[in-house]
């Protein structure tokens, strides 16, 4: 990881520390340099809309995360987390000096990561599948079974479900379908 990139994410960690997002992060993180192998997008733009995409989620109350995400979620909960990750977001790269064009294409990813159903750039596509990859490691399955009240075979079904309408990427579709073979999906 690059200097920069590090100390972005020093900023960014105490922000991580709920809803499990510093192990989301740093899973996501992985996947977002494994789909820059394979997919177009800019690293500068990538790296560190990836590392502060989530870190809005400390602003809003812990009772409150189950809703705002899964089955049955509140969207307008899910947007507390975009809106204040911008914030904090901005925050961090103005106090390292990063470059303001690229700075404004990532805090428009930040803004919409979640709710916004298009991707706006080759790097927005690539920060949406690494984010919801974690969702098929056996980190994320494990976690998100529990968060959502559901059997792991059941949430297992429900991810397998959501694949084709998730990803972006086609590197992100394959990844996924890999992984969920892997955790022991049989279509």
């Amino acid at each position: 990881m690059s200097k920069i990139y590090e100390h972005i994410y020093d900023l960014a960690r105490p922000h991580l520390n709920t809803r499990n997002n510093d192990i989301h992060t740093n899973v996501a993180y992985r996947f977002a340099l494994r789909l820059l192998e394979d997919e177009p997008g800019d690293p500068d733009v990538v790296i560190p809309a990836i590392i502060c995409h989530d870190i809005g989620w400390i602003k809003l109350p812990e009772a409150l995360h189950s809703k705002a995400f899964g089955p049955g979620f509140d969207p307008d909960l899910r947007r507390v987390h975009e809106v204040e990750g911008v914030e904090l977001a901005r925050e961090i790269l103005r106090s390292v000096a990063y470059d303001p064009h690229k700075s404004r294409e990532i805090l428009e990813i930040i803004e919409g990561h979640d709710s916004r159903l298009e991707a706006i750039s080759d790097s927005d596509k690539i920060v949406k599948d690494a984010d919801k990859l974690w969702r098929v490691t056996s980190e994320g399955l494990a976690i998100d079974a529990e968060w959502f009240r559901q059997e792991p075979e059941e949430h297992l079904h429900w991810t397998a479900v959501q694949i084709d309408s998730w990803f972006f990427t086609e590197t992100g579709r394959q990844l996924a379908w890999a992984a969920l073979e892997k955790a022991g999906y049989t279509p």
